[in-house]
């Protein structure tokens, strides 16, 4: 006789609520197909002569999507810039770096790792439009961003050299000065006309 059908996991869980069964032509509908429905399906076929089964597997693929890209940086020399991009996707992205539109390796101050991007200090050599890239075997999305490097002369504007009153003879004075500047300055120090010299004071 004509044989029944019917549906089942192979691995015990439920079959999802949204699947339709079709049973005069033995099909199953699964819309919206999610990560949680993929896994082992049986179809059961059975009369009063006997059951036979057919498996199969159904396995969920992604291409990747962004869940963290990059943004522009404006940076002093000498600065620290980090980057880190991530996307979701099955099977799991892979990531490489472009810098002007040619790959990006490892090298002395250039760290990369996954999906990150670290130089220690920058400078004027670093500055240019860079691309996270990443891919799976059903896509591969981009993410740019610019890195603008900047000097910096130095600027008294917010620090002052204080007026320091002595108390007491023999006493100690530190007076700080610490400008901003890219890259770092270089210091002297003058007392009147008459360059500074370390001594024994």
């Amino acid at each position: 006789p004509v044989p029944t059908i019917s549906w089942r996991r192979a691995d015990g869980k439920q079959i999802p609520r949204k699947a339709r069964r079709h049973r005069s032509s033995g099909l199953l509908e699964i819309p919206n197909f999610q990560q949680e429905d993929a896994g082992p399906y049986e179809c059961v076929a059975e009369n009063v002569r006997g059951k036979n089964v057919a498996r199969g597997q159904l396995t969920f693929y992604a291409q990747p999507s962004w869940t963290q890209q990059i943004s522009d940086v404006h940076a002093a020399i000498e600065e620290r810039v980090a980057w880190e991009c991530r996307a979701s996707g099955r099977p799991k992205p892979s990531y490489h770096w472009l810098k002007d539109g040619e790959p990006l390796l490892p090298q002395g101050r250039v760290q990369l790792e996954q999906g990150s991007l670290t130089i220690p200090n920058v400078s004027l050599s670093d500055a240019g439009m860079y691309q996270c890239v990443a891919e799976n075997r059903h896509g591969v999305i981009f993410t740019s961003a610019e890195l603008s490097v900047i000097a910096i002369g130095p600027d008294f504007s917010k620090t002052l050299l204080k007026k320091v009153t002595l108390v007491k003879v023999g006493g100690e004075v530190i007076i700080e000065c610490k400008p901003k500047a890219s890259p770092r300055p270089t210091y002297s120090w003058k007392k009147g006309k008459d360059i500074l010299r370390e001594n024994e004071r």
